[in-house]
């Protein structure tokens, strides 16, 4: 199985987030319905890749406004995809990542 679709598979598992880090982390909560904790972690974070997240964060919640505040931050466009297409393509950019917000080796 490659990276993508481990962690694809990882959001069913409750001990996955012990081996995430950062905007990854975030997203992973996020699919499990936890905004709130995804928010706390891209708000603590001044990266860019934490700027993008957030940005998600925002769109998917409906404040547009924000989203799009945090989409500048992170130096893109607002995607025209849907949402679920702009969570996987930003966990699969992450994961192409070779250190930092990505899985931490086990």
């Amino acid at each position: 199985m490659d990276a993508a679709a481990d962690f694809f598979a990882s959001i069913a598992d409750d001990q996955a987030a012990a081996r995430l880090a950062g905007p990854l982390l975030a997203l992973w909560h996020e699919a499990r319905g936890e905004w709130d904790r995804a928010h706390a972690i891209v708000q603590a974070d001044s990266s860019a890749h934490a700027a993008r997240v957030h940005a998600y964060l925002h769109r998917k919640e409906g404040d547009l406004p924000n989203a799009r505040y945090w989409y500048q931050r992170a130096g893109v466009e607002p995607p025209q995809c849907s949402l679920d297409a702009e969570w996987h393509d930003l966990a699969a950019a992450l994961l192409a990542r070779p250190t930092g917000d990505r899985a931490l080796d086990a």
